[in-house]
């Protein structure tokens, strides 16, 4: 019996060793495949693109997210927006372009995906929208405002002073000469060439197609599928479904929303809404309002 004993406790030891070292190592393997000691299940991310597109930062910031995080096999991007600052629908654009490389994005059109929103829209793998969706709207705007009659009946005096001849371009204070409005003319008109090139070459359309429906027309989303500006007709869940097929998930598909970033205490005080537009009070004064949209 008491040679039985180192026998019985050798075995165990080596149970016990066996059972550590596999552990280890399938502990190592999940860390190295996940990053994480758990397992997570694969989803699609969405990410919310709504109203007036005047920044891009948090919505770069959630896609670059996405594409690091191998649990999302897809993103969808949804989209309710009639357009916005041309230099954001740009960037974001580029991003969704840099993410089609790893992942498939579908856009999900809602109530409207117009201008800026579109531009957002056409860089993805796939655009579904709703029979009613308003879209397209392919142009560029710049409305500026003259004061001056305004300005003399208040008995008011405006000075400028100026290095350049067209420093004081747009001003509300005096009427737009020639000059003025033909350089204006031409910086909208390159906007304008830059959006067409930008849907041609994500929708594979020929630029000469994309011209002739780049007059600044709303089509409905039914309207869109028949021009080739639309992929498919479906709502926001069957853009889900879609993108996780896509990326290959199997059964049912889940989605993840980015983590909303941390309430500031004036963002307590005062609502995040009211502070984003207080944040873009600036865009009232003179030249930021200059600055060429997609808005219609």
């Amino acid at each position: 019996m008491e040679q039985k004993r180192p026998v019985l406790s050798s075995c165990l030891i080596v149970a016990l060793a066996l059972v550590f070292f596999v552990g280890l190592i399938l502990i190592t393997i999940t860390w190295w495949k996940k990053d994480s000691l758990f397992y997570t299940k694969d989803k699609v991310g969405v990410i919310e693109v709504n109203g007036l597109i005047t920044k891009s930062l948090p919505t770069l910031k959630d896609l670059r997210k996405f594409q690091e995080e191998d649990h999302i096999k897809a993103v969808v991007v949804r989209i309710d927006s009639p357009g916005g600052a041309v230099g954001p629908s740009q960037e974001i654009m580029r991003e969704i372009e840099k993410l089609r490389k790893t992942k498939k994005v579908v856009a999900s059109c809602g109530t409207v995906a117009a201008s800026g929103g579109y531009y957002v829209a056409c860089a993805a793998d796939l655009i579904m929208a709703n029979p009613g969706t308003a879209t397209g709207s392919i142009g560029v705007i710049m409305k500026l405002v003259n004061v001056e009659e305004l300005v003399k009946k208040l008995g008011v005096d405006f000075y400028s002073l100026q290095a350049g001849n067209l420093k004081d371009l747009g001003s509300p204070f005096r009427p737009m000469n020639p000059e003025e409005r033909a350089v204006l003319q031409t910086l909208l008109d390159d906007i304008h060439q830059q959006f067409i090139a930008d849907i041609a070459r994500n929708r594979k359309l020929p630029v000469e197609k994309v011209k002739q429906l780049a007059d600044g027309s709303v089509y409905t989303g039914q309207k869109a599928k028949e021009l080739g500006l639309v992929d498919e007709m479906g709502n926001f869940e069957d853009a889900v479904e879609k993108a996780g097929r896509l990326g290959g998930i199997k059964g049912k598909v889940e989605t993840e929303f980015p983590k909303k970033p941390r309430l500031s205490f004036l963002n307590f005080l005062l609502g995040q809404d009211i502070q984003d537009s207080l944040n873009n009070l600036a865009f009232l004064y003179p030249v930021p309002a200059f600055l060429p949209s997609w808005f219609r």
